[in-house]
């Protein structure tokens, strides 16, 4: 089954309340320019998880954590092998920029 919105923003929120300010901060602070929404990165890291193979019954994701770096946010997720037990950590994955618009 695909990683929806709420799964990722769940994950961010295991990560720990900094986690998921950091990324309502990436949103609110690019203001006026138009930064992607907390909700939008959400759901295209869910997609973005997914072609890479990582969603469905074999991964379940753990916990995303986010950092700011400068005018972005990176994304790195933790996820476990249901099979077994495995945790893997994902690389750290940055294209949500001020500016971008969530498209």
């Amino acid at each position: 089954m695909p990683y929806t919105r709420e799964d990722v923003r769940a994950a961010v929120e295991r990560a720990g309340d900094d986690h998921w300010e950091a990324l309502i901060a990436h949103h609110e602070d690019a203001y006026p320019a138009s930064a992607p929404t907390p909700g939008d990165v959400a759901r295209r890291e869910g997609e973005r998880l997914d072609a890479l193979g990582l969603g469905g019954p074999t991964f379940e994701l753990v916990e995303s954590r986010v950092r700011r770096v400068g005018r972005e946010v990176e994304l790195t997720h933790v996820l476990r092998n249901t099979a077994t037990g495995e945790r893997i950590t994902t690389e750290p994955y940055r294209d949500y920029a001020a500016n971008d618009g969530g498209g």
